[in-house]
């Protein structure tokens, strides 16, 4: 139950970032730039003191960290920017489609093996996600926005992938950040901040700070002491939920309509993950195993 409990948390943690960095831009209390290089500073110092507190230092030098730093910037930025216009289901529901299409894709180079219903899966969710961002063919999204967050779901993927390597996850995770901070806050100085301009509101400091310190910093934190004890298909269906718990807090804090076509959608890219990472059934496992002897 414990176990359960925990993870049902990290998971909203998860759910959180959309609903904070979308109440934060649809109210105008922030631009989008500035909320992701202070979340991006946020969750970097936290996870430094973790660092400094769990493991008494901060290892920052590492083969794969070019590749974690890169990709966790390039899932920042296209997160912040693509909620301009996206509600919070509808963009954590592209943002972890695409990061198990990204995780599959690198499976593929890896050389894994990849049983059918793997590619029927990955099928029925690229579909999904087809569908989400196709002009007049599916819900109404802006498809500059919605690419924004494809373009961050591959970044939240090969930042994964390259984390898989790391044999101290969050010594690993707090290193990246660290590194980023700065180049975030490089980034931002020279980015374009949109129509709106540079916006710093109170409010959106703080929920900037909340995402990145808690939701973010904590929250992967958390996520990482309790891996260890999920089996990988858990932890993968558990993401699931993500893009479920997110729909409800933006139609909870901000109003957000629930369309029959967002859910249709929401079936083919959810169903589709489900069917890559969900174990294949005793039957099933038993003639593979059979027929590998």
């Amino acid at each position: 139950m414990r176990l359960f409990l925990l993870t049902a948390l990290t998971m909203t943690a998860f759910a959180a970032n959309s609903v904070l960095n979308r109440i934060a831009l649809a109210q105008g209390s922030m631009d989008a730039v500035s909320f992701g290089v202070v979340r991006l500073v946020s969750g970097a110092m936290v996870l430094g003191l973790l660092c400094l507190v769990l493991r008494g230092r901060v290892e920052m030098r590492g083969r794969e960290r070019i590749a974690g730093v890169l990709s966790l910037l390039v899932y920042f930025y296209g997160f912040s920017l693509a909620y301009r216009a996206l509600d919070a289901g509808l963009g954590a529901l592209i943002l972890f489609g695409v990061v198990q299409i990204t995780m599959f894709v690198g499976g593929i180079f890896a050389r894994e093996a990849m049983p059918r219903r793997r590619w029927i899966g990955a099928g029925l969710a690229f579909a999904g996600l087809i569908w989400l961002l196709s002009p007049g063919a599916g819900p109404q999204v802006s498809v500059l926005h919605g690419l924004l967050m494809a373009v961050a779901g591959v970044g939240w993927g090969v930042y994964s992938l390259s984390g898989r390597r790391s044999g101290d996850a969050l010594m690993s995770t707090a290193a990246n950040f660290i590194w980023a901070a700065p180049v975030g806050v490089i980034v931002w100085g020279v980015m374009p901040k949109g129509t709106e301009g540079l916006v710093l509101g109170g409010e959106g400091i703080a929920l900037a700070i909340v995402s990145g310190a808690v939701t973010s910093g904590l929250g992967y934190a958390l996520w990482y002491s309790i891996l260890p004890r999920l089996a990988a298909s858990v932890a993968a269906v558990a993401q699931l939920t993500v893009p479920v718990i997110a729909m409800a807090g933006g139609m909870v804090f901000l109003g957000e309509a629930l369309s029959l076509a967002f859910v249709l959608a929401s079936a083919l890219v959810l169903g589709g993950v489900a069917i890559s990472v969900l174990p294949p059934g005793r039957r099933q496992a038993r003639r593979i195993s059979s027929s590998g002897s």
